[in-house]
C-alpha cells in the first residue's frame, strides 16, 4: 500500500481526516488483517497476555504513519467519527465494519 501522494513529509495533526483518508485506512486495515502472518499475531499476542486491541491499534498507527498522519491524531479522529459523519449512513456502515474487525 503506497500513499506517497498523501504524505508530504510533515505529519498531519489537526482538523479532521477526510473521507478518502478514512477509506484508505479501512481498506488498508482489512487488507493487512486478512494476511496470514497478521492473523497469527493476534492470537499469539493474547497467548502472551497482550491485548488483541494493542495489535489492531499498532496496525492502525502504522497505516496512519504511512499516510503522513500523526497516529495519536488519527486515533482521535476515529473517536469523532459519529459526530463528523453521522449523516453519511453508507460511510458509517463502513466504519462500523472496520471497528468490528
Amino acid at each position: 500500500m503506497s500513499s506517497s501522494s498523501m504524505y508530504n513529509g510533515q505529519l498531519r495533526s489537526s482538523g479532521m481526516l477526510l473521507r478518502e483518508q478514512l477509506l484508505y485506512l479501512f481498506d488498508g486495515f482489512a487488507f493487512l488483517t486478512s494476511q496470514s502472518d497478521v492473523k497469527k499475531r493476534i492470537p499469539d499476542a493474547v497467548n502472551d497476555k497482550q491485548e488483541a486491541v494493542a495489535i489492531a491499534t499498532a496496525i492502525q498507527e502504522g497505516l496512519f504513519l504511512e499516510m503522513g498522519i500523526d497516529p495519536s491524531f488519527g486515533l482521535a479522529c476515529l473517536a469523532k467519527m459519529n459526530m463528523t459523519y453521522d449523516n453519511d449512513q453508507d460511510f458509517m456502515i463502513r466504519f462500523y465494519k472496520f471497528v468490528a474487525k
